[in-house]
């Protein structure tokens, strides 16, 4: 049996400290550390609501939050995968349903036409952003910010920051506000995205070039793999997500208005990251991702749910989105 010291004179490293320990077994079993994180979240909430956490109808807005992040989350997996990042999402987010409510009432066209054209303004970020990021040699990060910028400002202009309702029935149960059973629907969608994203990162020839770009680019490139192309290509689904989300959301809460996904950057960052997603690419889950918004789901309505003001929101996300950096950090350098 080998002792620490032993091992330390061998040039292994060894954690001294209990939280070193504590993050070397998280970042070596990430599944056990999102289960034992889920499981203590929903007994401080279960026993601090007085057993209002469980029911069923309180359950059926965790999963709507889960939702509104998973479905951008998975398209953020593949983007990671490859090394890059977009915090332009939320402009996006916020723009594509205003389009395509606008084009309805000012313009008489159907809401189905003005979705299409909604996506097509979400395919078309991911590729401005895309194009920029691998033809400039511009981080994607700078690159991401300063077109979530340009976005956000553009949304507030067309909208006069006012909200327009979206009154078609028919639209608003398929786009978000229906619910099969105790199900939303927005739910729904994020977990056919889940099959989706799953099957293509595990199963085809194009999730095999993602993983290769983000995992060793010159031996990717030697095989034949265009990088640039796949990472431009990710950007755009990663856009088109976004504005998909953005519909959804938006038909959830019957009108578009300049604040839909303000805030939820980075809590998709966060459920990617917590999800096993690692923040140097070559490695990530689809499934991890949305597991990590349903986790982040149970943590923003349990907020709430106890009474914790906006301030206390925002200070717990941003503690367990840095604990997500630090495992992801941690799990890299093994």
């Amino acid at each position: 049996m080998v002792s620490s010291n032993d091992a330390g004179r061998a040039g292994v490293a060894m954690p001294g400290t209990v939280p070193a320990k504590a993050l070397v077994l998280l970042s070596r079993y990430r599944e056990v550390s999102i289960a034992v994180v889920a499981i203590v979240l929903v007994v401080y909430f279960q026993l601090g609501s007085d057993g209002g956490f469980l029911t069923a109808q309180f359950q059926s807005v965790v999963l709507r939050d889960t939702g509104r992040l998973g479905l951008i989350a998975v398209a953020e997996v593949l983007l990671m995968i490859t090394g890059e990042i977009d915090l332009s999402l939320s402009g996006t987010f916020s723009l594509a349903p205003y389009i395509m409510v606008l084009m309805s009432i000012a313009w008489g066209v159907p809401l189905a036409i003005g979705a299409v054209v909604g996506i097509a303004l979400g395919v078309l970020v991911g590729l401005v952003n895309g194009l920029l990021t691998v033809t400039l040699r511009i981080p994607a990060l700078l690159v991401t910010l300063g077109t979530m910028g340009i976005i956000t400002g553009l949304a507030r202009v067309l909208t006069n920051l006012e909200s327009v309702p979206i009154t078609s029935d028919p639209y608003t149960f398929v786009f978000g506000s229906g619910d099969i059973g105790p199900v939303s629907v927005l739910f729904v969608w994020t977990l056919a995205a889940l099959v989706i994203g799953h099957l293509a990162l595990n199963n085809t020839a194009y999730g095999r070039r993602v993983l290769a770009t983000g995992g060793e680019v010159q031996a990717a490139r030697a095989a034949g793999i265009s990088t640039m192309r796949v990472t431009v290509g990710v950007f755009v689904v990663t856009g088109m997500a976004a504005a998909l989300a953005g519909m959804l959301y938006a038909g959830r809460l019957h009108g578009a208005r300049y604040t839909l996904g303000e805030t939820d950057v980075l809590t998709v960052i966060a459920a990617v990251v917590i999800g096993g997603t690692s923040l140097f690419g070559g490695k990530g889950s689809v499934l991890g991702a949305v597991v990590g918004s349903w986790l982040l789901g149970v943590l923003n309505n349990g907020l709430i749910l106890m009474g914790f003001s906006v301030s206390d929101q925002m200070i717990a996300r941003g503690v367990i989105l840095i604990l997500a950096v630090a495992i992801s950090l941690r799990e890299t350098r093994q």
